[in-house]
């Protein structure tokens, strides 16, 4: 049967595999082929696979891949499952059915280490959440994503795989001698491939934990010489760091307009800022948009360059980003 892959060099192969893994694309109902040099890796789609690999998509007959034994085949329906490294994250409010569906979780092939059950909201000012730990031992991870490796303790950190793709389309408009302030950067999803694209990185989080886990993913990703990474309010960098950033990343969805101020004193003379925001349907970018228009004033001209969807936070609401582009009058 002819499906789409990705056809790269051999020796590309698991880089690439890896990345259409975090981005969503692999194609698992068909086998990986290698062909001389050349290694095919079936994909669901081109709409989810990255932009630079688009050109090496090629029709070409795969094997049909033996499906392992997966949850829904034990279970006989299919429940909500999240991966977030060996970890898997479910969230189900009947204690009984919860231990059937980490049971089923641990019976399949699914690579697995450790079940977790949601045991509450996100709370707090450090925005954590209680877990059930349903099977395997703890709540530590290494999470890999786009070819980055992320180790982190979800009890004692704020992290959500589900935002892959947004961090990757951020991240892939940066250029290499940037000056970037990653403002609420928890254990840097931001700022590390920031730092591997080239960027000087300022990484701030409130939480020390988070920090903690920031300078160990600088270290294993290679680029402690480009982020520094401090344990404190953003506010507190303003005069040290006052008219320098080139770029600025502001993903604090529902407190980020109490910090305007402080990104429109942080921002250079051009500065590009990514502000994520929760709003109801009705106008999801207008409140952004505004509350920035009034931050900036009259030192910077502001230009909304893109509104996107990230996704559906609650009935009604979007959890939205505007990138704009701050650029001081008379620049």
């Amino acid at each position: 049967m002819s499906v789409p892959c990705v056809a790269v060099d051999r020796e590309r192969g698991e880089t690439v595999r890896s990345r259409l893994a975090d981005a969503d694309a692999l194609d698992g109902d068909h086998e990986i082929a290698v062909d001389g040099d050349t290694i095919y890796i079936p994909v669901t789609g081109r709409d989810r696979v990255p932009a630079d690999l688009a050109d090496r998509i090629v029709e070409r007959d795969a094997a049909a891949r033996d499906r392992p034994t997966t949850p829904a085949e034990i279970l006989g329906y299919e429940p909500s499952l999240e991966r977030l490294g060996d970890i898997v994250i479910i969230d189900e409010d009947d204690d009984e059915r919860a231990r059937a569906v980490a049971d089923a979780v641990m019976a399949s092939h699914v690579p697995c280490e450790t079940v977790l059950n949601r045991a509450s909201p996100i709370e707090g000012e450090l925005r954590v959440r209680r877990w059930d730990v349903l099977a395997g031992n703890g709540t530590e991870t290494v999470h890999r994503e786009y070819g980055h490796e992320f180790a982190l303790d979800v009890a004692a950190v704020y992290f959500s795989p589900r935002l892959a793709t947004e961090r990757h389309r951020v991240v892939e408009q940066v250029d290499a001698g940037e000056s970037a302030v990653d403002m609420f950067a928890g254990v840097g999803p931001y700022a590390v491939p920031m730092g591997a694209r080239g960027a000087d990185v300022v990484a701030c989080d409130l939480n020390e934990r988070a920090v903690e886990y920031l300078r160990e993913n600088a270290e294993r990703n290679g680029v402690t010489d480009r982020v520094t990474a401090v344990a404190g309010d953003v506010r507190e960098i303003t005069d040290s760091h006052a008219d320098t950033a080139d770029r600025l990343v502001m993903n604090l969805p529902h407190s980020a307009d109490d910090f305007l101020d402080t990104a429109v004193a942080l921002a250079g003379d051009d500065c590009a800022v990514h502000y994520y925001d929760i709003q109801h349907e009705d106008d999801p970018f207008g409140p952004g948009r505004r509350a920035i228009e009034a931050a900036a004033g009259d030192a910077y001209a502001v230009d909304v360059e893109t509104e996107r969807v990230v996704r559906s936070y609650a009935p009604h609401e979007y959890n939205v980003c505007l990138d704009v582009r701050l650029t001081r009058d008379g620049e």
